[in-house]
C-alpha cells in the first residue's frame, strides 16, 4: 500500500506531533508513505515559519485568503510530481481551509481520497482568528468535503457537523484522537515527579499543550488567587499566545510565583512532566474537537478535570474516568477535588484503566481486536495503527506489503478495488441532499463510529 499523506501545517505544535505519530504508525502496518508539505520539522517550535507570519502579518486579509486558494492549487501539483514517480493507491490528507490541493490531485490522479477534519476551520476561523472571506471559506470548505470518498473525524460532534454540510454518513468515520500507551508505562510516583521540577509539597495543577486563548487558563489564574490555599500551583507545559496575558494575569492578581510556565518541551519529555500533575486540566474546549492532552492525560494516569461538554464525555466517564464541570462549576470542582486524596487517586486509576480498555495500539492486525471485522487493531488508542490497517488488510480492500512484487496490471486493479472500498456510488453521492431530506435522514444516528461508542 502507498499512500501520499499531504498537509500544510508549519509549525511544530500538537499538529506536528499528531502528524509525526499517524505517519510513524501507517508505516509500522506495512504502508509506504510519502509526505508532501512544509518541512515542519525544520519549522520553529509552536511558530509559523518567518514568511509564513510575515505574509499573515502585512497582507490584506482577503489576499493572504486567496492565496490561500492558491497554495492549494501548488499542492496540487506538487502531489501530481510525487504521484508520477510513484503512483500512490491513495492520498490522505490533513484537511486545511482552502486547501483544494487534494481533492484536485485526487482526481486528476484517479485515486481515492481520505480527507482527516480535526474541526470545522471555516467556523473556527470566524470565531477565533477572523475571515474576511467568510462566504468563499465556507464555500471551498464544504468542495473539498464533498470530494472527498472519506472523511475520518474525530469526535462525533464534528460528524455531526460535517454531515449538516451534506456528506453521506456512509462516507464518515469517527476515530478520537489517540494514545501511545507504552510512553507512559514507567512513570515516577507523584512525589518523586514533583522533587525532580522543584515542586515538593506542593499541590500541582497541570495543564499541557499549545496555550490559546479559548483554553480558559484565566480562570485557573484567578481561582489561585482568590479561592484556592496557597500550596496550591499551576503548572503550565507548553508555550502559545495566550502565555503573555496569562503571566500579565498572574502578576495582577499577586500570584505570579504560584505560576510556572515550563515553555515548550519535547514531546517524548512530556510523560515526566505529567507525572507531577495532582489534577490536570482542561478548563475549556471548543465544543468538536478530541484534545489530544486528555488522551495524555488519561495515559498517564492523572485525575483529570474537564468542562462539561459533549465532545469532551465521548472521551471521559464522570465520576469514572475523570471530573466534569460546567463552566460555572469550574471553582466548586476543583475544590471538590483538592480536599479528596483518595478520590483524585481513583479517577486517575480509571483514566487509565478507560484508556487501556479501549485498546493496545500494538493489537495484531487481523487479532480480531476492537476495530473493524477482520482489521485487528484498537479504539481510543488505535486510531492511526487502526488506518494504517483499515488501508491495507485484504478484506478491507489493500494489499499489505506484497505491493512491490506486483506488476503494473495488479496495482491498477489494487488501486481499483481499493476505490471500490474507499469511493461511494457517485450516484448516491455526486449531490448534496436538500435540508429537508437532511433533516429526514437522521444523519447524526446514522454516522458510523470507527470502533465502539468512546464515551
Amino acid at each position: 500500500m502507498r499512500i501520499l499523506y499531504h498537509h500544510r501545517v508549519a509549525s511544530r505544535d500538537g499538529q506536528y506531533v499528531h502528524i509525526a505519530r499517524l505517519v510513524a504508525a501507517l508505516r509500522a502496518a506495512g504502508a509506504e508513505v510519502e509526505v508532501v508539505g512544509p518541512p515542519v520539522e525544520q519549522a520553529p517550535v509552536g511558530e509559523a515559519p518567518p514568511l509564513f507570519a510575515r505574509a499573515r502579518r502585512w497582507l490584506p486579509r482577503p489576499l493572504f485568503e486567496l492565496g490561500e486558494l492558491a497554495w492549494g492549487v501548488g499542492a496540487a501539483l506538487q502531489l501530481v510530481r510525487a504521484a508520477r514517480a510513484r503512483p500512490p493507491d491513495v492520498i490522505y490528507e490533513r484537511y486545511g481551509l482552502h486547501g483544494i490541493g487534494g481533492r484536485l490531485a485526487a482526481r486528476l490522479l484517479g485515486v481515492p481520497l481520505v480527507l482527516e477534519v480535526n474541526s470545522p476551520l471555516a467556523r473556527e476561523r470566524a470565531r477565533f482568528g477572523g475571515l474576511a472571506l467568510p462566504w468563499l471559506a465556507r464555500l471551498s470548505e464544504r468542495w473539498i468535503w464533498r470530494g472527498a470518498d472519506r472523511l475520518v473525524v474525530v469526535s462525533r460532534v464534528l460528524a455531526r457537523m460535517v454531515a449538516a454540510s451534506g456528506i453521506p454518513p456512509s462516507r464518515i468515520v469517527v476515530m478520537p484522537n489517540g494514545v501511545d500507551l507504552e510512553r507512559f508505562a514507567h512513570l515516577p510516583p507523584l512525589d518523586e515527579a514533583k522533587r525532580r521540577l522543584g515542586l515538593a509539597g506542593r499541590t500541582v495543577l497541570g495543564f499541557a499543550g499549545f496555550v490559546r486563548p479559548w483554553h480558559g487558563l484565566e480562570r485557573v489564574v484567578e481561582l489561585l488567587a482568590r479561592e484556592l490555599p496557597p500550596e496550591v500551583v499551576l503548572l503550565v507545559v507548553g508555550d502559545g499566545p495566550a502565555r503573555t496575558g496569562l503571566e500579565a494575569a498572574a502578576e495582577r492578581l499577586g500570584v505570579a510565583a504560584r505560576v510556572r510556565f515550563a515553555g515548550t518541551v519535547a514531546h517524548e519529555a512530556l510523560p515526566a512532566w505529567l507525572a507531577a500533575f495532582d489534577v490536570a486540566l482542561q478548563p475549556a474546549a471548543v465544543p468538536w474537537a478530541s484534545p489530544l492532552k486528555l488522551v495524555e492525560y488519561m495515559a498517564a494516569g492523572r485525575c483529570i478535570l474537564a468542562v462539561d461538554r459533549p465532545n469532551i464525555r465521548e472521551l471521559l466517564r464522570h465520576g469514572e474516568s475523570g471530573w466534569l464541570a460546567p463552566p460555572d462549576g469550574f471553582g466548586p470542582a476543583l475544590r471538590t477535588l483538592l480536599a479528596d486524596p483518595a478520590l483524585r487517586r481513583r479517577l486517575g486509576d480509571g483514566a487509565r484503566a478507560e484508556v487501556a480498555r479501549r485498546g493496545d495500539r500494538r493489537a495484531p492486525r487481523g487479532s480480531g481486536g476492537r476495530g473493524s471485522p477482520g482489521c485487528g487493531g484498537t479504539a481510543l488508542c488505535r486510531g492511526p495503527a487502526w488506518l494504517g490497517a483499515r488501508l491495507q488488510h485484504p478484506r478491507c480492500g489493500g494489499g499489505g506489503g506484497a505491493r512491490r512484487a506486483r506488476s503494473s496490471s495488479t496495482k491498477a486493479s489494487t488501486r481499483r478495488a481499493l476505490a471500490a472500498q474507499v469511493r461511494p456510488r457517485r450516484a448516491t453521492s455526486a449531490r448534496a441532499p436538500s435540508p429537508s431530506r437532511r433533516r429526514s435522514a437522521g444523519s447524526a444516528r446514522r454516522v458510523r463510529s470507527a470502533g465502539p461508542n468512546p464515551s
